[in-house]
């Protein structure tokens, strides 16, 4: 009995091996998602420990998205990104970085892409040599796919300051949300990552242009083609033309299950007489991430005033259990109390308006919002989302907003 006791006592190098305590250590970490093609996707997170748990906060500019959900078992870490359905499962190496892959769960498939991070490198990019030129300004920008003669026309901004750049590009649809960045020598280095956007652009900076652009965009091998001109007039189509609501049919009418199954109308009783504001959005949009932030907020503090928001949800999949699975996550961390309606029609659904919302002329972006007035009457339809990655286009956003439905509000 003595000889057993002794035994188990031993410390564990005794066989050859040290016991070791695995942990994710709080500060500032450089994260990497390394594609195929060498063109590396980089991105830093901060990791904070409040004593109960481990949080992460992934870091693009100003925005810092809160991760909660964090595990770490023996050698290996398992981090579940808010939205989006992704997450990382890697783990740590005896030199103290992590080292793995970032997964996607798609509607019908799992993509995944290799990811290592390092701790205490608050760098994004290295910077090689001082920045040769300023990209501060208003962009007009083409982008092409390689093969194709067609192209797209977005505006960038940036603002820079020494050699950091932060900003974003708008398109008619949305923006590409918060980017950070570098201008090392000549080359402007831009980066995000929020779960589902995995971004990395270069570009050589001239002195009103930017050229030999590419723009590498996720887990493949996707890749386009971008130009830009310094242009501080440079604008984007209106908003208000890209959808409409066909002539004749002024009114909606629509029922869909909520998060919950219940059969929700536009005709119900609770919106008869209000002013209603109508989000066609889906999980798996960062821009409707950002405009469902923005409406959580401000239904809370409007609700009394005769207003009502619906959100109807056009996810990756028709199948309603995995629909609300995806949905459920997305409007808890909002504290969405609004109802969210899922539509069964995909995103990818070439008839998705027809099958849905017949009355108006095409969904060409998410988000896509709807305004109707107290008799029922859509009055615009706004496409895209300005969110707070653009900054002085955000502000702009609400002070337009909350003018257009205090007119509706007014209205007898």
């Amino acid at each position: 009995m003595n000889k057993l006791w002794i035994l188990l006592c031993l410390p564990a190098f005794i066989f050859g091996t040290q016991l070791e305590k695995w942990d994710l250590e709080p500060g500032v970490w450089q994260a990497s998602l390394h594609r195929k093609d060498g063109a590396d996707i980089v991105f830093n997170f901060e990791v904070k420990d409040n004593g109960r748990q481990k949080l992460v906060y992934v870091l693009n500019a100003s925005d810092r998205m809160l991760v909660d959900d964090v595990k770490i078992q023996g050698d290996s870490i398992f981090i579940r990104m808010p939205f989006f359905d992704s997450e990382f499962r890697a783990a740590f190496t005896k030199e103290g970085r992590i080292q793995g892959n970032w997964i996607r769960h798609l509607a019908d498939r799992d993509v995944s892409i290799p990811f290592t991070a390092a701790h205490n490198v608050k760098q994004r990019f290295v910077q090689h040599e001082p920045a040769k030129g300023n990209v501060s300004g208003r962009w007009s920008t083409w982008f092409t796919t390689p093969g194709k003669n067609d192209s797209s026309y977005a505006v960038g901004e940036f603002k820079q300051q020494g050699n950091i750049v932060h900003g974003t590009f708008l398109t008619p649809t949305g923006d590409y949300r918060f980017l950070e960045g570098i201008v090392d020598g000549d080359t402007l280095k831009l980066s995000t990552f929020d779960g589902s956007h995995a971004y990395y652009f270069t570009a050589l900076v001239k002195n009103n242009s930017l050229e030999n652009g590419i723009f590498y965009a996720g887990i493949g091998d996707g890749r386009e083609h971008w130009t830009a001109v310094k242009d501080d007039k440079a604008a984007l189509p209106d908003e208000k033309a890209l959808a409409s609501v066909k002539p004749g049919n002024s009114q909606l009418d629509f029922t869909f299950p909520d998060i919950n199954g219940k059969k929700v109308s536009i005709k119900d009783k609770r919106f008869e007489n209000k002013v209603v504001v109508i989000t066609i959005m889906g999980s798996w949009c960062p821009n409707c991430m950002d405009e469902t932030g923005f409406l959580s907020e401000w239904y809370k503090a409007n609700k009394a005033r005769g207003v009502e928001v619906i959100g109807l949800a056009y996810e990756r999949t028709a199948d309603f259990a995995k629909s609300q699975k995806s949905l459920q996550g997305f409007l808890k961390r909002f504290d969405v109390r609004y109802p969210v309606l899922i539509t069964g029609v995909t995103t990818s659904d070439p008839e998705r308006t027809e099958k849905t919302l017949p009355q108006i002329t095409k969904i060409k972006g998410f988000p896509t919002t709807i305004f109707v007035d107290k008799k029922g009457n859509v009055r615009e339809v706004h496409t895209g989302f300005s969110g707070p990655g653009t900054g002085e286009h955000y502000e702009a956003f609400k002070k337009e907003f909350n003018s257009l439905i205090d007119g509706l509000l007014a209205e007898k």
